[in-house]
This record gives structure tokens, sequence and C-alpha cells, in this order.
């Protein structure tokens, strides 16, 4: 399950802006709306359709639906067009199933995480906060510039580009990039 040519599909990597553009900011906050589950927030937004369809295609609906709580790092559409050629095609085909619920697993942490919490962590932690995926990976959070960043097991980082997407059972922190398990 943790075949890095096939890591590259994810539902999230993490990080959490302490400080972003206001307008950019705005602008994805206004993406991703507090509207019941986790999954029915990513599916209001414009920018989480291929996020939405990997969580389909992973038969992950039921399983994002209930009662968590969840903290998701979700990348947007433009996060997904960053992968390489053919890598979400490949991973949404029926015979990848296991492949691309791992990967997404790997973007979900267990609980109820906010931007506030993880930014204590990374203190407490003497600059970095390690989290452990549903998937049993970890993905490193750590301050830059004044904003969250997470590195995740294949060297790869992410930034939050908005925090605190709050639903019905957990928070959805939208991501610039996707995360890739080792």
């Amino acid at each position: 399950m943790h075949s890095h040519r096939f890591a590259y599909l994810a539902l999230a990597a993490a990080a959490i802006p302490l400080a972003a553009a206001p307008a950019a900011a705005h602008d994805h906050e206004q993406a991703v709306k507090a509207s019941g589950t986790i999954v029915e927030g990513a599916s209001a937004s414009p920018q989480h359709k291929t996020l939405v369809a990997a969580v389909k295609a992973a038969g992950l609906v039921d399983t994002l639906n209930s009662a968590g709580p969840f903290t998701v790092f979700a990348p947007t559409d433009a996060a997904f067009a960053k992968l390489p050629a053919g890598t979400v095609e490949t991973l949404l085909k029926p015979e990848n199933k296991a492949k691309l619920a791992a990967v997404l697993t790997y973007h979900v942490v267990a609980g109820k995480v906010t931007a506030a919490a993880l930014v204590e962590q990374i203190r407490a932690g003497g600059g970095k906060a390690v989290l452990t995926t549903v998937e049993g990976g970890t993905l490193t959070a750590t301050v830059s510039d004044g904003k969250v960043m997470l590195r995740d097991q294949a060297g790869g980082s992410a930034t939050v580009i908005a925090a605190d997407v709050m639903q019905s059972n957990g928070v959805i922190h939208v991501t610039d990039s996707v995360s890739i398990p080792a």
C-alpha cells in the first residue's frame, strides 16, 4: 500500500497558514464551506472536484461521512494538476482502488486538529510536529515564513492555504500540493 509510484494522489498535504495574503486566503475559505460532513463540505467546493471523485472511487464516502472526528488536509484541483501526467487517471481505475484508498487516508488524521492546536504542537515539539495519518504514515508540520508547512514521507512539502473549515465531523485544511507517502 505504500508504493511510491502510486502515492501521488492524496486527500491532502498538510500545512496551515499563520499568515496568508488576505485575498488569496479569502478565496480559498469561500471554496470550502461548513456545510455538513467533510464529504459534503468538499463536494460543495468548486476547487475540490478531483478530491471528491477520488474519495468516491476509493469507496471512502461512508467513512468520511461517519461521526469521526477527522482532520482532512485537502488539496485543490490545481494541486492535483501538478502531479505527473496520467497519475490521477491511473489511480481512479477500479483495479487501483486499494492503492487510491491508502493514498487518500495518508492525508487524514484521526481527531480534530485545528490550526491553533497544530501550531501549539509545533511549538511544543521544538519547531516540528509529527502527525500520524489514518494510513499509518506520518506528516511533519513546521512553520516557515509565517505558514505551517507539511513534509511528506517522500520529501515533498505542501502549504495550507485555508485553515479551520469546520464540519460536523471534523475540520478541513485546504492545501496547495498533494502529499506522498513513502
